[in-house]
Protein backbone atom coordinates (compact mmCIF):
# COMPACT_ATOMS: atom_id res chain seq x y z
CA UNK A 1 0.00 0.00 0.00
CA UNK A 2 1.22 3.67 -1.12
CA UNK A 3 1.34 5.97 1.79
CA UNK A 4 -0.52 9.06 0.91
CA UNK A 5 1.95 12.41 0.83
CA UNK A 6 1.01 13.42 3.74
CA UNK A 7 1.11 10.23 5.87
CA UNK A 8 4.37 9.26 8.36
CA UNK A 9 4.85 6.66 6.23
CA UNK A 10 6.09 2.74 7.51
CA UNK A 11 8.60 2.36 10.12
CA UNK A 12 11.68 0.12 8.29
CA UNK A 13 12.64 -2.79 10.32
CA UNK A 14 16.06 -1.83 10.36
CA UNK A 15 15.60 1.96 11.79
CA UNK A 16 13.39 0.29 14.90
CA UNK A 17 15.48 -1.85 15.76
CA UNK A 18 18.34 0.98 15.55
CA UNK A 19 16.17 2.80 17.44
CA UNK A 20 15.11 0.07 19.99
CA UNK A 21 18.82 -0.39 20.35
CA UNK A 22 19.29 3.98 21.93
CA UNK A 23 15.88 4.09 23.38
CA UNK A 24 16.84 1.40 25.85
CA UNK A 25 20.18 3.00 26.82
CA UNK A 26 18.36 5.75 27.18
CA UNK A 27 16.04 4.29 29.60
CA UNK A 28 18.84 2.31 31.45
CA UNK A 29 20.48 5.84 32.23
CA UNK A 30 17.55 6.74 33.86
CA UNK A 31 18.55 4.12 36.70
CA UNK A 32 20.27 5.47 39.42
CA UNK A 33 23.85 5.26 38.62
CA UNK A 34 23.33 3.54 35.02
CA UNK A 35 23.54 0.19 36.57
CA UNK A 36 21.30 -2.28 37.13
CA UNK A 37 19.35 -3.12 40.24
CA UNK A 38 21.23 -4.62 43.38
CA UNK A 39 17.82 -6.26 44.08
CA UNK A 40 17.11 -10.01 42.98
CA UNK A 41 13.78 -11.45 41.63
CA UNK A 42 12.47 -12.03 38.36
CA UNK A 43 14.82 -10.89 35.57
CA UNK A 44 16.68 -12.21 32.65
CA UNK A 45 20.27 -11.18 34.22
CA UNK A 46 21.91 -13.91 36.89
CA UNK A 47 23.20 -12.45 40.03
CA UNK A 48 23.85 -15.51 41.81
CA UNK A 49 23.49 -19.63 41.93
CA UNK A 50 22.79 -20.46 45.49
CA UNK A 51 21.50 -23.37 47.37
CA UNK A 52 17.79 -24.09 47.82
CA UNK A 53 15.90 -22.74 50.76
CA UNK A 54 12.52 -23.79 51.48
CA UNK A 55 9.86 -21.22 49.66
CA UNK A 56 11.94 -21.42 46.54
CA UNK A 57 10.99 -21.27 42.99
CA UNK A 58 11.64 -24.74 42.06
CA UNK A 59 11.39 -23.69 38.13
CA UNK A 60 14.62 -21.70 39.15
CA UNK A 61 16.07 -25.04 40.00
CA UNK A 62 19.97 -25.10 38.42
CA UNK A 63 20.25 -28.50 37.45
CA UNK A 64 23.76 -28.55 36.47
CA UNK A 65 24.87 -26.90 39.59
CA UNK A 66 22.47 -29.38 41.45
CA UNK A 67 24.21 -32.35 39.93
CA UNK A 68 27.85 -30.98 40.68
CA UNK A 69 27.10 -30.85 44.20
CA UNK A 70 24.51 -33.01 45.06
CA UNK A 71 22.31 -30.22 46.73
CA UNK A 72 19.69 -28.14 45.15
CA UNK A 73 20.61 -25.10 43.77
CA UNK A 74 18.61 -22.37 42.48
CA UNK A 75 19.22 -19.69 39.72
CA UNK A 76 18.56 -15.85 41.12
CA UNK A 77 18.04 -13.10 38.72
CA UNK A 78 18.87 -9.42 38.75
CA UNK A 79 15.27 -7.82 39.01
CA UNK A 80 14.14 -5.92 36.06
CA UNK A 81 12.32 -2.39 37.05
CA UNK A 82 10.06 -0.68 34.34
CA UNK A 83 10.63 2.51 33.55
CA UNK A 84 7.58 5.04 32.37
CA UNK A 85 7.64 7.56 29.32
CA UNK A 86 5.53 10.16 28.97
CA UNK A 87 4.76 11.38 25.88
CA UNK A 88 3.57 14.74 25.26
CA UNK A 89 1.68 15.45 21.86
CA UNK A 90 0.92 19.04 20.77
CA UNK A 91 -2.10 19.77 18.74
CA UNK A 92 -2.52 23.19 18.44
CA UNK A 93 -3.85 24.81 15.24
CA UNK A 94 -0.18 25.70 14.03
CA UNK A 95 0.68 22.26 13.90
CA UNK A 96 -2.00 21.50 11.01
CA UNK A 97 0.32 23.04 8.53
CA UNK A 98 2.61 21.79 5.83
CA UNK A 99 4.00 22.60 2.66
CA UNK A 100 6.52 19.41 2.03
CA UNK A 101 6.16 16.36 2.33
CA UNK A 102 3.85 16.26 4.91
CA UNK A 103 1.92 18.04 7.83
CA UNK A 104 3.53 18.52 11.09
CA UNK A 105 1.07 16.52 12.94
CA UNK A 106 1.80 13.69 10.36
CA UNK A 107 5.13 13.67 11.67
CA UNK A 108 3.99 13.89 15.55
CA UNK A 109 1.84 10.94 14.48
CA UNK A 110 4.69 9.00 13.44
CA UNK A 111 6.79 9.79 16.53
CA UNK A 112 3.52 8.80 18.65
CA UNK A 113 4.20 5.33 16.69
CA UNK A 114 8.09 5.45 16.77
CA UNK A 115 8.09 6.09 20.33
CA UNK A 116 4.96 4.08 20.95
CA UNK A 117 6.70 0.48 19.73
CA UNK A 118 9.82 1.12 21.73
CA UNK A 119 8.73 3.04 25.22
CA UNK A 120 6.64 -0.04 26.04
CA UNK A 121 8.43 -3.00 25.32
CA UNK A 122 10.53 -5.16 28.33
CA UNK A 123 7.24 -3.92 30.49
CA UNK A 124 7.89 -0.43 30.48
CA UNK A 125 5.10 1.99 30.49
CA UNK A 126 3.81 4.50 28.45
CA UNK A 127 1.52 7.53 29.66
CA UNK A 128 0.08 10.13 26.84
CA UNK A 129 -0.48 14.02 27.14
CA UNK A 130 -2.07 16.32 24.51
CA UNK A 131 -2.15 19.90 24.77
CA UNK A 132 -3.15 22.71 22.43
CA UNK A 133 -6.15 20.77 21.21
CA UNK A 134 -9.73 21.83 21.99
CA UNK A 135 -9.80 18.81 24.42
CA UNK A 136 -6.55 17.77 26.22
CA UNK A 137 -6.50 14.78 27.06
CA UNK A 138 -4.11 12.23 29.82
CA UNK A 139 -4.33 8.36 29.45
CA UNK A 140 -2.10 6.65 32.27
CA UNK A 141 1.22 5.13 32.11
CA UNK A 142 0.37 1.70 30.58
CA UNK A 143 2.20 -1.67 29.08
CA UNK A 144 2.10 -3.05 25.72
CA UNK A 145 -0.65 -2.59 23.07
CA UNK A 146 -3.04 -0.51 25.53
CA UNK A 147 -0.07 2.11 25.87
CA UNK A 148 0.98 2.10 22.15
CA UNK A 149 -2.98 1.92 20.49
CA UNK A 150 -3.24 4.93 23.43
CA UNK A 151 -0.35 6.97 21.89
CA UNK A 152 -1.77 6.17 18.19
CA UNK A 153 -4.95 7.31 19.12
CA UNK A 154 -3.97 10.49 20.57
CA UNK A 155 -2.10 11.52 18.05
CA UNK A 156 -5.15 11.33 15.53
CA UNK A 157 -6.91 13.50 17.62
CA UNK A 158 -6.25 16.82 15.64
CA UNK A 159 -8.96 17.59 13.37
CA UNK A 160 -6.70 19.42 10.76
CA UNK A 161 -8.70 22.30 8.57
CA UNK A 162 -9.31 21.84 4.93
CA UNK A 163 -6.66 24.44 3.58
CA UNK A 164 -5.99 25.19 0.09
CA UNK A 165 -2.24 25.51 -0.51
CA UNK A 166 -1.74 28.63 -1.05
CA UNK A 167 -3.50 29.37 2.52
CA UNK A 168 -1.67 27.01 4.12
CA UNK A 169 1.83 29.02 2.71
CA UNK A 170 0.45 32.35 4.14
CA UNK A 171 -0.62 30.60 7.57
CA UNK A 172 3.18 29.48 8.08
CA UNK A 173 4.41 32.92 7.73
CA UNK A 174 2.24 34.27 10.06
CA UNK A 175 3.12 31.65 12.51
CA UNK A 176 6.69 32.29 12.14
CA UNK A 177 6.34 35.87 13.02
CA UNK A 178 6.72 37.13 17.16
CA UNK A 179 3.84 38.92 17.24
CA UNK A 180 0.35 38.27 18.20
CA UNK A 181 0.84 35.39 20.82
CA UNK A 182 -1.27 34.55 23.23
CA UNK A 183 -0.30 35.40 26.96
CA UNK A 184 0.13 31.99 28.29
CA UNK A 185 0.88 28.58 26.35
CA UNK A 186 -0.98 25.14 27.44
CA UNK A 187 2.76 23.64 27.10
CA UNK A 188 3.54 24.86 30.14
CA UNK A 189 0.55 23.84 31.84
CA UNK A 190 0.82 20.50 30.30
CA UNK A 191 4.61 20.53 31.91
CA UNK A 192 3.16 21.24 35.83
CA UNK A 193 0.73 18.72 35.20
CA UNK A 194 2.41 15.97 34.11
CA UNK A 195 5.33 16.85 36.98
CA UNK A 196 3.07 16.08 39.27
CA UNK A 197 1.77 12.93 37.61
CA UNK A 198 5.36 11.49 37.04
CA UNK A 199 6.50 10.65 40.53
CA UNK A 200 9.12 7.87 39.59
CA UNK A 201 12.41 9.20 37.16
CA UNK A 202 11.03 9.35 33.72
CA UNK A 203 11.89 9.75 30.32
CA UNK A 204 9.60 12.52 29.37
CA UNK A 205 9.15 13.33 25.46
CA UNK A 206 7.66 16.65 24.25
CA UNK A 207 6.77 16.92 20.92
CA UNK A 208 5.61 20.09 19.48
CA UNK A 209 6.32 23.17 17.41
CA UNK A 210 7.16 25.39 20.09
CA UNK A 211 5.05 28.23 18.96
CA UNK A 212 3.73 31.11 21.20
CA UNK A 213 5.33 32.23 24.34
CA UNK A 214 8.14 30.62 26.36
CA UNK A 215 6.68 30.39 29.62
CA UNK A 216 7.68 26.69 29.59
CA UNK A 217 10.77 27.06 30.50
CA UNK A 218 11.01 27.25 34.20
CA UNK A 219 8.77 24.13 34.49
CA UNK A 220 10.71 22.37 31.50
CA UNK A 221 13.71 23.30 33.66
CA UNK A 222 12.02 21.82 36.93
CA UNK A 223 11.42 18.45 35.01
CA UNK A 224 15.13 18.00 33.69
CA UNK A 225 16.21 17.66 37.21
CA UNK A 226 14.46 15.26 38.14
CA UNK A 227 13.47 12.89 34.68
CA UNK A 228 14.93 12.93 31.00
CA UNK A 229 13.36 15.23 28.66
CA UNK A 230 13.59 15.16 25.19
CA UNK A 231 12.41 17.88 22.87
CA UNK A 232 11.30 16.63 19.26
CA UNK A 233 10.65 20.00 17.75
CA UNK A 234 9.09 19.75 13.95
CA UNK A 235 9.65 22.44 11.52
CA UNK A 236 8.22 23.05 8.01
CA UNK A 237 10.62 25.22 5.61
CA UNK A 238 8.28 27.82 4.47
CA UNK A 239 8.54 29.20 8.22
CA UNK A 240 12.38 30.06 7.73
CA UNK A 241 11.21 31.71 4.45
CA UNK A 242 8.85 33.29 2.08
CA UNK A 243 8.48 32.24 -1.48
CA UNK A 244 8.32 35.16 -4.33
CA UNK A 245 4.69 34.92 -4.98
CA UNK A 246 2.99 38.35 -4.53
CA UNK A 247 0.84 39.73 -1.89
CA UNK A 248 0.29 37.39 0.46
CA UNK A 249 -2.29 37.69 3.79
CA UNK A 250 -0.14 36.35 6.46
CA UNK A 251 -2.40 34.76 9.18
CA UNK A 252 -1.40 33.52 12.69
CA UNK A 253 -3.29 30.15 13.16
CA UNK A 254 -2.95 30.68 16.50
CA UNK A 255 -4.80 34.52 17.26
CA UNK A 256 -6.20 34.50 14.05
CA UNK A 257 -3.95 38.16 13.18
CA UNK A 258 -3.69 39.10 9.89
CA UNK A 259 -1.00 40.96 8.02
CA UNK A 260 -0.73 41.65 3.82
CA UNK A 261 2.83 41.60 2.63
CA UNK A 262 4.19 41.69 -0.90
CA UNK A 263 6.76 38.84 -1.19
CA UNK A 264 8.34 40.79 -3.79
CA UNK A 265 10.37 42.35 -1.71
CA UNK A 266 13.53 40.90 -1.67
CA UNK A 267 14.59 43.00 1.49
CA UNK A 268 11.05 41.83 3.19
CA UNK A 269 11.95 38.01 2.88
CA UNK A 270 15.37 38.76 3.63
CA UNK A 271 13.93 39.54 6.88
CA UNK A 272 11.45 37.26 7.50
CA UNK A 273 14.48 34.84 7.24
CA UNK A 274 16.18 36.26 9.78
CA UNK A 275 14.07 36.80 11.91
CA UNK A 276 12.69 33.33 11.82
CA UNK A 277 16.30 31.88 12.21
CA UNK A 278 16.83 34.20 14.99
CA UNK A 279 13.59 33.01 16.97
CA UNK A 280 14.46 29.35 16.63
CA UNK A 281 17.97 29.82 17.40
CA UNK A 282 16.94 31.45 20.70
CA UNK A 283 14.17 28.60 21.16
CA UNK A 284 17.41 26.34 21.00
CA UNK A 285 19.29 28.59 23.52
CA UNK A 286 16.52 28.08 25.79
CA UNK A 287 15.78 24.07 25.77
CA UNK A 288 19.63 23.56 26.63
CA UNK A 289 19.35 26.01 29.21
CA UNK A 290 16.13 24.11 30.67
CA UNK A 291 18.40 21.44 30.42
CA UNK A 292 16.37 18.96 27.45
CA UNK A 293 17.82 17.19 24.69
CA UNK A 294 17.01 19.38 21.60
CA UNK A 295 16.09 17.39 17.93
CA UNK A 296 14.70 19.24 14.99
CA UNK A 297 12.27 17.49 12.70
CA UNK A 298 11.23 18.29 9.62
CA UNK A 299 8.06 18.09 7.64
CA UNK A 300 10.75 17.44 4.66
CA UNK A 301 12.47 14.48 3.89
CA UNK A 302 13.40 11.73 5.92
CA UNK A 303 12.70 12.55 10.03
CA UNK A 304 13.24 9.07 11.05
CA UNK A 305 16.55 8.37 10.14
CA UNK A 306 17.07 12.30 11.85
CA UNK A 307 15.32 10.96 14.99
CA UNK A 308 17.52 7.90 14.96
CA UNK A 309 20.39 9.60 14.56
CA UNK A 310 19.64 11.84 17.29
CA UNK A 311 19.04 8.99 19.90
CA UNK A 312 21.65 6.90 18.93
CA UNK A 313 24.13 10.31 19.61
CA UNK A 314 22.38 11.22 22.92
CA UNK A 315 22.65 7.43 23.93
CA UNK A 316 26.51 7.47 23.40
CA UNK A 317 26.99 10.25 25.28
CA UNK A 318 28.02 12.93 22.08
CA UNK A 319 27.50 16.49 23.63
CA UNK A 320 24.51 18.52 22.53
CA UNK A 321 24.76 20.59 19.28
Amino acid sequence: MTPSPTDPGPIPEAVLRGLDLSVRRRLEGLLPGDQPTPAVGVGTELAQVRAYRPGDDVRQIDWNATARTGEPHVRVHVAERSVTTWLMLDLSPSMAFGTADRLKVDVAEGIANAVGRLATRRGNRLGVMTFGGPEPRVLPPRQGRAGLHGAIEASRQFAAPELHPDESMEIAAGASRNGGRPERSELAEALRKVGSLARSRSLLVVVSDFRGPRDWVKPMRALAARHGVLALEIVDPREQELPDVGELVLADPETGRQLRVDTSSGKLRERFATEAAAERDGLARELRRSGADHAVLSTSGDWLRILARFLGGRARGRPRR
